[in-house]
């Protein structure tokens, strides 16, 4: 694959993930944990069939080469997966995408404690920044009663950190069979969760299309692409190319269902983007390499 036909590949998967907080805002009536389970179910089946097509393998080879580092993987994708959907659902989607920008320095602080990879000067710079738009959006969340919203985001971020070491130090070339866990486990907690809540998994078709073509399309698609993509591509211009999402994201809901953002969510995603921005030109760190998305 040629690096300009790598880049449209990242470029196409930010775009469609980017969709990703409309298909939740959508939702009418499911709960997060029947959503979990739908998205995650249809997220797993795409996965698994790209993985297999990519590998030139069967699906029955694919899963017996799976190893300790896909296992932990998956643990905490599916972790991250639950996390982002209820912040979805407790925070606008511009709070949750933003936040869960600061994902590479978390991975930078957890992989300079177990890989001992000393962050560099620039890299404490631009996570005090980043931090900073962290702490305006929490604080807006207050006054707004999204704080719980907020909160999960930021656990998200740390959770998909966790994927990021781990998917370092493994040196895998792809996560697709970390992803592929994660989307089954995810699928597992969204089903024992909803029987023992006795929420069922008997909801409305329209909620049911929607969560099985959030998980298809926008998350199993999007990230197989930024996957296959990656590769190719510096690993600065790849955290540049999938802040499509992020940009994206915010402007579907505001275009299609006005959901606005505040002023303090605008000037903390403006000081998120623009350390990450900083990051990606001055220090194309390991841990960006792998780019995990939702």
């Amino acid at each position: 694959m040629t690096k300009r036909t790598a880049t449209f590949t990242i470029l196409l998967g930010g775009f469609f993930m980017s969709f990703v907080g409309i298909l939740m805002k959508m939702i009418i009536d499911a709960s997060g944990f029947q959503i979990l389970f739908y998205r995650s179910m249809s997220l797993s089946l795409v996965v698994i069939i790209f993985a297999c097509i990519i590998t030139k393998s069967n699906p029955k080879n694919f899963i017996k080469r799976l190893d300790k580092f896909d296992l932990l993987m998956g643990i905490f994708l599916s972790l991250a997966f639950a996390t982002y959907v209820f912040s979805m659902l407790h925070t606008s989607v511009a709070s949750t995408l933003f936040i869960l920008g600061i994902t590479p320095f978390l991975a930078a602080i957890i992989a300079w404690y177990y890989l001992k990879e000393k962050p560099k000067i620039i890299v404490w710079v631009t996570m005090i920044i980043a931090t900073t738009g962290v702490c305006l959006m929490v604080s807006d969340g207050i006054v707004f009663g999204k704080t719980f919203g907020n909160v999960l985001a930021f656990f998200s971020a740390l959770l998909f950190a966790m994927t990021l070491v781990v998917a370092r130090y493994s040196k895998k070339e792809n996560v697709l069979g970390g992803t592929f866990l994660g989307g089954v486990f995810a699928c597992l907690i969204g089903l024992i969760a909803s029987l023992i809540l006795n929420h069922g998994l008997l909801i409305s078709s329209y909620d049911i299309s929607l969560s099985l073509f959030m998980g298809a399309f926008t998350i199993g698609l999007g990230i197989t692409l930024v996957t296959t993509g990656t590769p190719f591509v510096p690993a600065a211009e790849v955290s540049l190319l999938v802040l499509i999402e992020s940009v994206l994201g915010p402007i579907w809901v505001w275009i299609f269902l006005s959901e606005s953002m505040t002023t303090f969510e605008l000037v903390g995603g403006i000081l998120i983007f623009a350390a990450l921005i900083i990051l990606a030109r001055k220090n194309d760190t390991p841990t960006l390499r792998k780019n995990i998305n939702l």
